[in-house]
C-alpha cells in the first residue's frame, strides 16, 4: 500500500519579522508603488510621509506574512520537496542523489532572531534566477543543522537519531584556517577592491542628490594642480587598500575548512556567516588562481571542482587567499600531484609573441605614415610604446603554459592577467577535444581541451605540441581514451 506523503514543515514565524524589515517581499510592489506616488504627490508634508511609511510596513508584514503561510518544505527519504507561492502555487523536488552540496547561512538580522537559510545546490543547478536550487529561508539553527545533515547523507529526517539516541558527529580534520595576516594581500585581488571603488561611487552619487543647502562645504586648499593631483591619487589609494582589506575581512573573517566524515566544510563570515559543505567524493579536482599582483607576493587561492555544483566560485572556495605553498599543500591533500609541468614548444612562445606584438606592430605601421605624410607623430610614440609591452605581454603568457599528466591526475595551466591552474582526477574526463586553426597546423601545435562534468566544463592545454596530443590524452584519462586519434 502506497505510503501517504508525508506533510510539510514550516519555517519559523520569526522570519515574518526579518522579512518585513527587510522589506523582502514587498519589494516586487515597488514598480507600481512609484508612479502611484507620484501621482498623488507629497505635499501633505510630514502625515502624508507617516501615512506612506506606515503603509509600506504593513504591506510587507501582510506579503512576508502570507509567503511564510504559503511556505513549507519537507526532506524525504529519496528527495527534498519545496512548495512555495502566493497566487501561483510551485512545487519543486530534487532527489537526494543530485545534491551536491549545502550551504548555511546567518546574515546579521537571522542572528538576532536564531534564525539560518539553508541553500541546497544540485547536480540540475540554475533553476531559479540566482542559479540556486532551493532556499529554505528562516530555520531555526538546530533544524537548519539538522536539514543540512539530513540531504548530504541522503537520509530521512528521522535519521538523526538512532533509537532516541543522538549519533554521534565524525571527528573532524582541519584542511586550512584563514590567517588574518593574508588579509594584506586584499589590495592585490581585483575582486575586493571592487568594493571600495562601488563604495566611492554610490557616496559619490549620493552627493550629488542631496539639496544644496545641505551639502557642506570645504575651503579650497591653497595648492597647485599638481600637488591636488598627487594629494587624491594617495588618498584614492589609500582609501582602495584599507577598503579591500575591510572587505575581505567582512566574508572571509573566521574562515575554517575542515574534514568531517565523507564531507568538508568551510565556513566563514564577519557580519553574514556561511557554513558550506561539499561531500569529499563529489571533487572531481581543483583551480588555483593568482592574479598579476597575487604572483607578486607569492599568493594564490583554490577552488574545487565538484561535479554539478552551481556558482563554485564562492560555494566551492577552499581557501579565499592565502600563500601559494599553503594553496597547494591543501590541492595535494584532494588530488594525487601529477608531477612537474611540461613546458610547451618553442613555436608556442613564437606564437604568443607573435599575438603579443601584433597591435603595436600595426599601430607603429600607421604612426609611421602620418609623420611622414603630415608630421603626427603620437601616434608613432603610442605604437613603438605598445610594442615594447607586447614582449614581455607575450613571454608571461607563454610561461604560463604547460601541462602535465600523472598516474592519477593531470593538470593544465594557461592565463596572463589572472593564471589559473586546474588539477583534476583522470576520472573527471568525459571526453576530449582538439582545435587545429590553420597557422597552429602550420606550426605543429594543437589546443587540447579535457570535458568534464565539473567548473566551467572543460580545461584547455593551449598550444602544445601536436605529437603530442595522443599520448596526453591517452595518460590524463581512462582507457577508452587510447582510441582517440588525432
Amino acid at each position: 500500500m502506497t505510503q501517504p506523503p508525508s506533510p510539510g514543515r514550516r519555517t519559523s514565524p520569526r522570519v515574518v519579522l526579518v522579512h518585513t524589515i527587510t522589506f523582502r517581499q514587498a519589494r516586487q510592489f515597488v514598480p507600481a508603488v512609484i508612479p502611484l506616488v507620484a501621482a498623488v504627490g507629497l505635499d501633505g508634508g510630514a502625515p502624508t510621509i507617516v501615512g506612506l511609511v506606515l503603509g509600506v510596513t504593513v504591506l510587507s508584514l501582510a506579503t512576508a506574512g502570507l509567503s511564510w503561510w504559503r511556505f513549507s518544505y519537507v526532506d524525504g527519504p529519496s528527495s527534498v520537496v519545496v512548495t512555495r507561492g502566493l497566487l501561483s502555487r510551485s512545487v519543486r523536488m530534487v532527489p537526494n542523489d543530485r545534491i551536491r552540496g549545502v550551504e548555511v547561512e546567518t546574515p546579521v538580522l537571522h542572528r538576532l532572531f536564531g534564525l539560518v537559510r539553508v541553500r541546497i545546490d544540485a547536480a540540475a543547478g540554475g533553476v531559479t534566477d540566482k542559479g540556486e536550487e532551493l532556499v529554505v529561508d528562516g530555520l531555526p539553527r538546530s533544524e537548519g543543522d539538522r536539514l543540512r545533515t539530513a540531504v548530504l547523507t541522503h537520509r530521512s529526517s528521522t535519521s538523526a537519531t538512532a533509537d532516541g539516541v543522538p549519533v554521534a558527529m565524525p571527528a573532524e580534520e582541519e584542511f586550512a584556517r584563514f590567517d588574518n595576516r593574508w588579509l594584506l594581500y586584499a589590495p592585490l585581488v581585483g575582486s575586493y577592491l571592487a568594493v571600495p571603488l562601488a563604495a566611492v561611487g554610490a557616496l559619490f552619487r549620493l552627493a550629488q542628490e542631496l539639496p544644496e543647502s545641505v551639502r557642506p562645504e570645504f575651503d579650497e586648499p591653497d595648492l597647485s594642480g599638481l600637488q591636488v593631483l598627487a594629494i587624491t591619487a594617495a588618498a584614492g589609494l589609500l582609501l582602495l587598500g584599507v577598503g579591500s582589506v575591510i572587505g575581505a575581512a567582512v566574508v572571509n573573517w573566521g574562515f575554517r575548512l575542515v574534514r568531517r566524515g565523507g564531507s568538508l566544510v568551510a565556513t566563514r563570515g564577519l557580519i553574514t556567516r556561511r557554513h558550506t559543505e561539499l561531500e569529499i567524493d563529489r571533487i572531481r579536482g581543483c583551480t588555483v588562481a593568482e592574479g598579476a599582483g597575487m604572483r607578486l607576493v607569492r599568493a594564490t587561492r583554490v577552488n574545487a571542482l565538484v561535479t554539478g555544483l552551481g556558482d563554485a566560485a564562492r560555494r566551492g572556495q577552499l581557501l579565499p587567499l592565502g600563500p601559494r605553498k599553503e594553496a597547494w599543500r591543501l590541492v595535494h591533500r584532494l588530488v594525487a600531484d601529477p608531477g612537474p609541468m611540461v613546458p610547451h614548444p618553442v613555436a608556442a612562445r613564437r606564437r604568443r609573441l607573435g599575438r603579443a606584438l601584433f597591435a603595436g606592430l600595426v599601430v607603429t605601421a600607421a604612426g609611421l605614415v602620418a609623420t611622414i605624410a603630415a608630421g603626427w607623430w603620437g601616434l608613432l610614440v603610442v605604437g613603438v610604446l605598445l610594442t615594447l609591452l607586447g614582449v614581455p605581454l607575450g613571454l608571461g603568457r607563454y610561461a604560463a603554459l604547460g601541462h602535465a599528466a600523472g598516474p592519477r591526475s593531470f593538470t593544465v595551466r594557461s592565463g596572463w592577467l589572472v593564471r589559473e591552474q586546474a588539477v583534476l582526477e583522470r576520472r573527471a574526463v568525459v571526453g576530449w577535444q582538439v582545435r587545429q586553426s590553420f597557422f597552429q597546423r602550420r606550426a605543429g601545435l594543437a589546443t587540447v581541451v579535457a570535458c568534464v562534468g565539473a567548473g566551467r566544463g572543460g580545461y584547455a592545454a593551449i598550444d602544445m605540441a601536436a605529437d603530442e596530443v595522443r599520448s596526453f590524452t591517452v595518460a590524463a584519462s581512462e582507457p577508452w581514451a587510447e582510441t582517440f586519434s588525432r
